[in-house]
């Protein structure tokens, strides 16, 4: 599976089966994180086989998760003023790559329950949330996009093919509430400038439509400003 096809793919799901993850896959997806963290600053840790995040939060039942007990913790350092934007880029790096390991992913900020003897968490790092994984019930559906118009600009007076790939990536990127509150400008020397709109997960969002600009636009293309 191509990275364009994990992307088309990809969907939210809330429900899985108890199927658990296998060996290779584990290994596939270990190996990405210790390269994520080494890179990113990040100290992503994979959790499987841990029902309690979301079989016994209220929070977890009314986001209407079921069977959840594989998950990826997206902690970091407090101090990292791009922390928001690593935690998008990287998590989402991981995602499509479950995606290509045949799982299922779900972001989520808000409804799941913190398990401190469970998530390594030093006292200069915090949990940004988690990305729920395993084999889906379902998977999943389409979430609705906004037009591309309504999500870019040019300051060059055209859109080469390279940057409206991208940008119909990023469309097929999850957001919080799926707002899509995000804006791309494409500048004089093939530099292209992203920003975020207002929210509480809209630089996490950020970091995760970048990626997917990235992979499909080609960073051979152009230069993030």
């Amino acid at each position: 599976m191509t990275i364009l096809e994990a992307i088309r793919l990809r969907h939210s799901v809330r429900s899985y089966t108890d199927q658990p993850i296998g060996a290779e896959a584990l290994t596939a997806l270990q190996e990405a994180i210790d390269a994520c963290n080494r890179e990113s600053g990040l100290h992503i840790q994979l959790i499987t086989d841990e029902p309690n995040a979301f079989g016994k939060s209220l929070m977890a039942r009314y986001g209407k998760f079921s069977g959840v007990r594989n998950y990826l913790a997206m902690v970091g350092p407090k101090n990292d003023s791009d922390l928001d934007g690593k935690v998008g880029y990287y998590g989402e790096r991981l995602v499509l790559l479950a995606q290509q390991l045949g799982l299922n992913t779900c972001w989520v900020g808000l409804t799941y329950k913190k398990q401190a003897d469970v998530v390594q968490i030093a006292a200069d790092e915090r949990l940004r949330c988690v990305i729920a994984l395993g084999y889906g019930t379902t998977q999943g559906v389409a979430h609705k996009v906004k037009d591309v118009g309504k999500v870019c600009r040019s300051r060059t007076g055209e859109m080469p093919d390279w940057f409206c790939r991208g940008l119909a990536a990023a469309l097929l990127a999850p957001t919080a509430l799926n707002q899509q509150k995000f804006k791309f400008t494409l500048l004089p020397d093939n530099q292209v400038e992203a920003k975020a709109g207002m929210g509480y997960f809209s630089k996490v969002d950020l970091g995760i439509v970048k990626y997917h600009f990235e992979q499909i636009a080609g960073v051979e293309n152009f230069s993030w400003k």
